[in-house]
């Protein structure tokens, strides 16, 4: 695998470090019960009042913790795995390593933008550059020449295009429709203690573009389109995970998201499964 001397570096430090972030959130316990909260918006929000995630909201840190439930159980696990995999020359590894990279960068990268400033603030400023220069890397060890030969003619690009064109148009509805609402209303939108809609912009600045370029250049049989669907596809079933822990555990702290956003997202993470299970069984070499 190429870059292989900078990934042993990177891949551990990712590691360790994602163990120790997720870890404190899920673990690390201080006295104390959410209380009410008037943020300078008038909006009368709750907070959380321990923990961790002391003076996140008590619907962000059950979001924030469903993300460290995923990352400990699926994402590290992964990690160790197909980095494994990877080094010993398995295409279907590298892609699992790219895809479950992606995730922990998309993760940290939310984390250091969005969870209200406590002490692992730097540390997921580390996990966000770690995983930022770790994906750059995996994504460079692809030989573009060669990739689409690896791939049998038997895949079913046409429905994994598709599903990355309803995936890209389900974010694309939902997080403008989220936005646009109050904007067209002139008013300001429920946002608790973030300043601004930092997922949304995420999602539509990143996902849904990847998304809708993947499922292009995958029809056009492009060499990009075959890395960047598999990549998407891997990436997307652990964010998808995190999603639907996210909402459970919001559910059980007493904040349920809506059901138009819950729903569509389960039914995109199982998507994603079979189309992950299409993708890597359609590898010639592994």
């Amino acid at each position: 695998m190429k870059h292989q001397s900078a990934l042993k570096i990177l891949i551990p430090l990712i590691g360790l470090l994602a163990l120790f972030a997720a870890s404190a959130g899920m673990f690390y316990q201080t006295p104390g019960a959410p209380y009410a909260y008037t943020n300078h918006r008038g909006e009368r929000v709750m907070l959380n009042g321990h923990g961790l995630y002391y003076y996140d909201t008590v619907s962000m840190a059950a979001q924030q913790q469903g993300n460290d439930i995923i990352t400990l159980l699926v994402g590290l696990p992964i990690l160790v795995i197909s980095t494994w995999l990877a080094f010993r020359g398995s295409l279907r590894g590298r892609l699992l390593l790219t895809g479950t990279i992606g995730y922990l960068l998309y993760t940290y990268m939310s984390m250091a933008m969005l969870t209200s400033f406590n002490a692992l603030f730097l540390v997921y400023v580390a996990l966000f550059a770690l995983g930022l220069y770790a994906f750059i890397l995996c994504m460079m060890s692809f030989d573009l020449k060669t990739l689409p030969q690896h791939y049998s003619e038997h895949l079913p690009r046409g429905w994994i295009a598709a599903l990355l064109f309803v995936v890209g148009g389900f974010l694309a509805l939902a997080w403008l429709g989220r936005v646009m609402t109050p904007i067209m209303q002139n008013q300001t939108p429920a946002l608790e203690n973030t300043t601004t809609f930092v997922i949304q912009a995420m999602d539509l600045a990143l996902i849904v573009p990847l998304a809708i370029l993947s499922g292009i250049l995958l029809l056009r049989r492009n060499a990009w389109g075959y890395l960047l669907a598999s990549v998407f596809v891997l990436k997307a079933i652990a964010l998808g995970l995190a999603v639907s822990a996210m909402s459970i555990n919001m559910t059980l702290a007493g904040t349920p998201d809506s059901l138009a956003i819950m729903v569509p997202f389960l039914v995109i993470t199982v998507l994603n499964l079979f189309a992950a299970v299409s993708l890597l069984k359609n590898i010639k070499t592994a």
